[in-house]
């Protein structure tokens, strides 16, 4: 999407519009702000405390979580005896790409992960319950801090969608990532092979072409959009362009440039060859499904996700097979699980480090 937009912003005179005379150049960066900003801003963010003092220290870490579309769609409510109740917020549903909330309940769990290791690695005790519903309860009280190679990785892990340089992982790491990867009722389906792979890079273009193709789906990405910095400190969520490797642009421009350019030819050939590029993909299937079962599923998957930022690999999720529901039979019986719903399908690999994702302030976030 980047040089189709850059080569039509150029053709069309927007980007001459924006740069017309120094004093309006300096306006529109002003206003746009820029990456070394940006940087700073989140470096604030994405910091280990030396210690946690009250609980607001470990929701701010809990919600560097994965989720999907950047929605954060969470709430935190410190409750009696020291617990804390994570909460599904149901006004940041994305009802087009998730229609049962699925993805939401999984980004929950990604997010009682996180602060479960994030207590045990500050040195408090931590025992989470999920009930039926899917809302999570967190007990915390006094503990000895555990080292664990997970804590460091929390600041660190990001959903990093750009090429990766088709290394493979060593037997040590995959072997740690499969460990991480599953648990009691949830199923990990690992696909390194050439021709697994290239399976699966069909599917996804395949699932991403019928996305892309709906204007709901497009309007409702577009809604999450955001074009520079500035945006994307003063929403705190969606998705940094920049984080994707596409160009800053302008509020004004950039909603325009989405409906006049946004290519899904270039789209799927840019998702086919970031797949292609990988080191291998990994299935997630819970046995159960529902709330609760879907809960489970962000928690192992961010144990996953963690394992291998820990060991320097690069991941992103490619949901797209998982999201056009009737392609879910076919992705399941890919990966020899047929009958059940796939949950995640995540990428990984190496590659470089690209801006990290907007985070809101912890007070928005707790009731």
């Amino acid at each position: 999407m980047a040089d189709v937009l850059r080569r039509h912003i150029l053709q069309t005179g927007l980007m001459a519009a924006v740069a017309s005379g120094a004093a309006g150049a300096l306006v529109v960066r002003k206003n746009m702000g820029t990456l070394q900003e940006y940087g700073e801003w989140m470096a604030s963010i994405r910091r280990l405390p030396d210690t946690a003092t009250d609980l607001s220290q470990l929701v701010a870490l809990a919600t560097l979580a994965p989720n999907s579309h950047n929605t954060q769609p969470w709430t935190f409510r410190a409750a009696a005896g020291n617990r804390l109740l994570l909460q599904p917020d149901l006004n940041r549903r994305t009802p087009v790409v998730d229609p049962d909330d699925h993805h939401l309940f999984v980004s929950l769990g990604c997010a009682a992960e996180t602060l479960a290791v994030a207590a045990m690695g500050l040195g408090w005790s931590c025992d989470m319950e999920t009930d039926a519903s899917g809302e999570v309860t967190a007990s915390l009280g006094p503990g000895k801090a555990r080292p664990d190679a997970l804590f460091p990785a929390i600041v660190d892990r990001q959903s990093t969608r750009s090429t990766y340089d088709a290394r493979p992982v060593p037997i040590d790491d995959m072997i740690a990532l499969v460990d991480a990867g599953t648990a009691p009722g949830i199923n990990l389906a690992l696909m390194t092979e050439p021709r697994e792979r290239s399976q699966m890079r069909d599917l996804i273009v395949a699932a991403n072409t019928a996305q892309t193709a709906d204007p709901e789906f497009r309007a409702e990405l577009k809604s999450w959009m955001r074009y520079n910095p500035t945006s994307a400190m003063n929403n705190g969520d969606g998705l940094l362009t920049a984080a994707t490797g596409n160009p800053s642009l302008p509020d004004w421009i950039g909603p325009r440039a989405f409906d006049l350019f946004y290519d899904p030819d270039a789209e799927t050939d840019k998702i086919a060859q970031q797949v292609t590029s990988s080191s291998g993909l990994a299935v997630f299937v819970a046995e159960e499904s529902g709330p609760q079962a879907w809960v489970q599923v962000g928690r192992v998957a961010q144990r996953f996700l963690l394992t291998a930022t820990a060991r320097g690999i690069k991941s992103a999720f490619v949901n797209q097979p998982v999201e056009v529901a009737w392609m879910r039979p076919a992705l399941a019986a890919m990966v020899g699980l047929p009958g059940q719903r796939p949950n995640l399908v995540v990428r990984f690999g190496y590659g470089p480090t690209l801006p990290y994702s907007p985070r809101r302030p912890v007070e928005t976030v707790m009731a």
